[in-house]
């Protein structure tokens, strides 16, 4: 299995808007979010999955500052990274992982284990990531756990608490630099 991890631009941010309502739709077993009364999972008046699209546009609008990478498994869209740096993360870290998707297909394959490697080692610094720290998210948090200590040798720290959105998080944080 061959994959791939290659940064997004204008001209191919169609494939990570096609999987970003597949990403919604997972989170909302996690997250208890309902669709809209438009059937998008968003909380406004989205009436459209193309709305929904130009809202997420700045991730293309802002190069060297956001990342938005496809994830590819021998040529076919696994899943996506989004990578934020300042102005665009929580105090103190570099490099923020805004969102990591992997398709269920994919997934218990070590696809995302060794997808989240590289994307932490084309950006070398301070980073940190956050997930949901309730018990209907224990697969994603044993996930990162077991992905960080292998790719920092046990040197990364976990703490739950308030993330800069006010959200209860369980937030990781390590340097690779």
């Amino acid at each position: 299995m061959k994959i791939t991890v290659s940064l997004t631009d204008s001209t191919t941010k169609f494939r990570i808007n096609n999987l970003y309502p597949l990403y919604l739709h997972d989170l909302s077993e996690i997250w208890g979010n309902l669709p809209n009364q438009y059937g998008v999972y968003e909380d406004n008046e989205t009436q459209t999955l193309n709305e929904q699209n130009k809202v997420f546009d700045i991730w293309w609008e802002k190069p060297g500052i956001l990342y938005p990478y496809l994830i590819k498994e021998d040529g076919i869209p696994a899943g996506f990274a989004l990578v934020a740096t300042p102005p665009h993360t929580p105090p103190g870290c570099e490099f923020y992982l805004n969102e990591f998707f992997i398709l269920r297909p994919f997934r218990g394959t070590r696809i995302a284990e060794r997808a989240a490697k590289e994307v932490f080692n084309l950006h070398i610094g301070k980073w940190e990531l956050q997930t949901n720290p309730t018990a209907t998210n224990r697969r994603a948090q044993h996930f990162w756990r077991k992905t960080l200590k292998e790719y920092t040798g046990n040197s990364f720290q976990e703490e739950c608490k308030k993330s800069f959105d006010d959200e209860l998080k369980m937030i990781f944080n390590f340097s690779n630099g």
